[in-house]
């Protein structure tokens, strides 16, 4: 246990360590190679042997070696113990210098923990928070003051976003309607209408709707991925199941799909009463839209501690994991296989991945090994003292 989270401290201060060898290896091979140069010259100006004067007595001279060979060890045990201490020295002053190279490395790289601790509380919904980096105009300074100017150009685009999601309905479902007047007018003229322009204008009423359905994704995609969450209320997880399965009722009849309900808790979820609807319903009706005749549905609502699941479960082919984890990306869908002849706009998943997101919560997509999908949801639980009031 103790391995990982040294490994993961080592990586955390992996910059820090750096400087700090920067700092103290430098240090140590100078220092060594002082010594090294120390210790040479020393050894090379060490006292040579007196000459032995002509004539000496043998007293004298038995005297004078001995005088030569203690002049010897003494020279020896003075160049071990310099040798001993400057070692020492230089092992001592290496642990100061690393030591105040962390320390230095540790005051060179607050303003970068200070830019990093920022960033990561920043979200879509604090763009207007900016780091405002203090001190003198150096490199961090310089690279403090760009994040903060990118930090402003985006407030500014998911500004205009916002505006976008707040005025697209209008102005998008305005054409859609009077196109379905002119529709209306035409059929309704005076007069015989050929049963040609019938057929055209109740073909092109399919197509209207279907672009209605698609704005309406759209609309709903982005509101979730940009954090508009309308109408806050609390919900219980299986009173939004019935009654998206009660909304599709004749076309889960239609197909002879068997749907099986495990037993509820009264888990419960709060957020936004028309999102947290749509989700269920985009679960709901993908189940049913891209099962096969005669199949099957499994549903399932309940909570495990802190947390609210809902699983939706259809039988079918075997899937590939990878193409089914796309299937939270807009626009994706499987094969034809699955999807028959109403393919839908492929923003069902994404739609749900996104309000389960704006929640604080995920979405799961699985391959059953056996066939079929499994589509999970797990979102944050309302607290108990909220269900209580």
């Amino acid at each position: 246990m103790a391995t990982p989270l040294l490994g993961r401290l080592l990586r955390r201060r992996a910059l820090r360590l750096r400087i700090t060898a920067l700092y103290g290896v430098p240090f140590l091979l100078t220092g060594a190679a002082l010594l090294v140069l120390t210790n040479l010259l020393a050894r090379n100006g060490a006292t040579t042997a007196s000459p032995v004067p002509a004539g000496a007595d043998p007293g004298t001279l038995a005297a004078l070696a001995r005088l030569q060979d203690h002049a010897a060890s003494q020279q020896a045990a003075d160049l071990h113990q310099l040798l001993v201490g400057s070692a020492i020295a230089l092992g001592a002053l290496t642990v100061v210098s690393l030591v105040l190279g962390w320390a230095v490395a540790g005051r060179l790289l607050r303003p970068l923990r200070t830019m990093t601790a920022a960033a990561r509380r920043i979200s879509h919904d604090s763009l207007d928070e900016r780091l405002a980096l203090r001190g003198p105009d150096d490199e961090l300074k310089d690279l403090g003051d760009t994040i903060d100017e990118l930090l402003e150009r985006l407030e500014g685009a998911f500004a205009a976003q916002r505006r976008f999601v707040a005025n697209a309905s209008h102005e998008l479902r305005t054409p859609l309607t009077t196109m379905r007047a002119s529709l209306d007018v035409a059929v309704a003229k005076p007069g015989p209408v050929p049963a040609q322009t019938i057929a055209l204008a109740a073909r092109l009423r399919r197509e209207l709707d279907q672009v209605d359905e698609l704005l309406e994704g759209l609309l709903v995609l982005a509101r979730a991925q940009h954090g508009v969450l309308p109408g806050h209320a609390s919900l219980a997880l299986d009173e939004l199941v019935s009654a998206a399965l009660a909304g599709r009722g004749a076309a889960v009849a239609a197909m002879g799909l068997t749907v099986t309900r495990a037993a509820a808790d009264g888990a419960r979820v709060e957020g936004s009463g028309v999102l947290l609807r749509r989700m269920v319903d985009n679960v709901i009706d993908n189940a049913v839209r891209h099962n096969e005749p005669g199949g099957w549905i499994r549903v399932a609502a309940g909570a495990d501690g802190t947390l609210a699941h809902l699983v939706v479960e259809t039988g079918g082919a075997v899937l590939d994991q990878r193409e089914v984890e796309r299937l939270a990306q807009p626009f994706r869908r499987l094969g034809a296989d699955r999807t028959g002849s109403d393919r839908g706009a492929g923003l069902g998943l994404s739609i749900v991945a996104a309000v389960a997101e704006a929640h604080g919560g995920v979405l799961d997509l699985r391959a059953r090994p056996e066939g079929g999908l499994r589509v999970g949801i797990a979102l944050p639980r309302e607290p108990a003292s909220a269900a209580a009031r």
